[in-house]
């Protein structure tokens, strides 16, 4: 969609030979058209490549370069281990609104397309997706994480001083970094007791329950010899739906623990995603009209602890005062552009919950046999 709004807007300014400001006028006809998220790379055939971010900046995209014997390389990407990896030196973020443009004589241009802008970052980018080697808005996300666990660790002596934890165990891979600094400050043991299958994908987001709870037995395996006889403190980035938790605490009982304590390095996630995560309609997410005791209750804890909001805000944001606020409207039911509008989330709502997505995958499935029969 963006693409073709793009290429109408280079279209509308009927030249032969499209000039540099041509490109940044086209994409700020893509800032007046397009509301919501997006961070966009694209290749203009014949004239180069282009970079740019909505005027919120709630989706990263950042850009690097790398000195050659022939000049000057240049690469944009969603995060920075993508330079890593390829020899490249981080220059910086695609600013909110901002296009940087490099034409195929190795030319870099940039300049601001949008008439207002906010730095506004999706907070679940520095919970959940995005790598922690990455930067991302100048924070990087390795030291966000250790913060979210430090925090959670205060809120754990808070409201549990006499507790009795024997040892600490993340669910792997997001959590390890906030739950080894909360063992770490608690004075408690960190240990692995799952080991990951790499091959299954990210759970909360494949379609069906029967298939999300199958996979995350196959996802994850216990050492029993980390659970027997404990009290455990499993640590999570999120609790999404709650399959994934309360089958996870099923296997850590399985395996023997005395009992089973659970925390979340986020607050409860209670709204749906609008800003391109495929979030599911907000009657799947666990804590969606219930409590914090009712989710603990219902994945199976002895106790559960959520991360404060002000907490993760500041988390994250002491290391990017330029900040003012981030899309948390997962966490908070604010939708930061605005323009949200309760009738727009009815009708995503209705396209998004399982059954909707189950009768799309029958009919396909039902006209790809008509097709094999015809």
């Amino acid at each position: 969609m963006l693409l073709n709004v793009f290429a109408h807007e280079l279209q509308q300014q009927g030249k032969l030979r499209m000039e540099v400001d041509d490109v940044f006028r086209a994409i700020s006809g893509v800032h007046k058209r397009c509301r919501g998220a997006y961070a966009a790379v694209a290749m203009i055939t014949g004239y180069g490549v282009v970079a740019f971010r909505d005027p919120h900046g709630i989706r990263p995209v950042v850009y690097g370069k790398r000195e050659t014997s022939t000049g000057t390389d240049y690469i944009m990407a969603s995060e920075s281990v993508a330079l890593d990896v390829l020899g490249f030196e981080l220059i910086g973020d695609v600013a909110p609104g901002e296009a940087v443009y490099v034409t195929l004589d190795g030319k870099l241009h940039k300049q601001q397309c949008a008439e207002q802008t906010s730095l506004s970052p999706c907070i679940f980018e520095f919970v959940y997706l995005a790598r922690p080697d990455s930067i991302i808005d100048n924070i990087s996300v390795y030291k966000a994480r250790l913060r979210m666990g430090d925090k959670l660790a205060d809120k754990i002596r808070r409201i549990r001083p006499d507790h009795d934890i024997d040892v600490v165990i993340p669910i792997p891979d997001t959590s390890r970094t906030s739950a080894l600094q909360l063992a770490n400050k608690l004075g408690v043991k960190y240990r692995e007791g799952f080991i990951k299958n790499r091959y299954i994908g990210r759970t909360f987001i494949m379609p069906g329950q029967q298939q999300r709870k199958k996979s995350v037995r196959q996802k994850l395996n216990a050492i029993d010899l980390e659970f027997r006889g404990k009290n455990v403190l499993l640590v999570d980035d999120s609790i999404v739906r709650g399959t994934t938790s309360s089958q996870i605490i099923d296997m850590a009982r399985e395996a023997g623990a005395r009992k089973v304590y659970f925390a979340s390095a986020a607050p409860p996630v209670r709204y749906q995603n609008v800003y391109g995560i495929d979030m599911p309609s907000s009657t799947e997410l666990i804590a969606s009209g219930r409590s914090e005791e009712e989710v603990g209750s219902e994945i199976g804890a002895d106790w559960l602890v959520f991360q404060d909001m002000d907490d993760l805000v500041k988390a994250v944001g002491k290391w990017n005062k330029d900040i003012r606020q981030f899309d948390a409207s997962v966490f908070t039911g604010e939708y930061i552009t605005g323009d949200v509008s309760g009738d727009y989330l009815n009708a995503l709502q209705s396209s998004r919950n399982d059954a909707a997505k189950k009768d799309r995958r029958d009919k396909d499935d039902e006209g790809i046999n008509l097709h094999n029969t015809a």
